[in-house]
């Protein structure tokens, strides 16, 4: 190949590839933190007891957490359920991004471990639970702004 050919090459190539980078989304939002939502139920004239139990654990290892800068915010909302197979509360935790997973036992285990006892201690309040409320499903969502 000639010199000359060789620059018009590289040239379309780095116009093109500047191009490309430069492109932005068509998306009619912009993305934002992640939530991480667990739906629950709890058992019928369960939920005071079960909220008692959130505020040791769920709380003090999030507050931890925030405090770490692992997770950006939680909250937790409290309604009536929609039909008797729906939730009544709902457990969100924020974080920067997706990338806040990654290796993400390593960052919370010690905390857990400081905030709720041994992996048996563990075991055993996850099993108390069991008897006062049924975990509906979870998702993990994008926040995101409109446009």
């Amino acid at each position: 190949m000639k010199k000359s050919s060789t620059l018009i090459v590289v040239g379309a190539l780095s116009f093109a590839w500047g191009g490309f980078c430069s492109a932005q989304s068509d998306a009619p939002y912009t993305e934002g933190p992640v939530w991480e939502i667990t739906m629950v139920k709890a058992k019928y004239g369960m939920g005071d007891e079960y909220l008692k139990g959130l505020a040791k654990t769920f709380k003090g290892t999030l507050d931890e957490a925030k405090k770490q800068n692992l997770i950006l915010d939680y909250k937790i909302l409290l309604g009536d359920a929609a039909t008797p197979h729906d939730f009544d509360i709902l457990l969100m935790v924020e974080s920067k991004n997706m990338a806040a997973f990654d290796n993400a036992r390593e960052k919370f285990d010690p905390i857990a471990r400081k905030i709720e006892g041994s992996p048996d201690q563990q075991r055993a309040t996850a099993t108390k639970r069991l008897e006062i409320r049924e975990i509906m499903g979870n998702k993990l969502m994008r926040e995101i702004t409109l446009k």
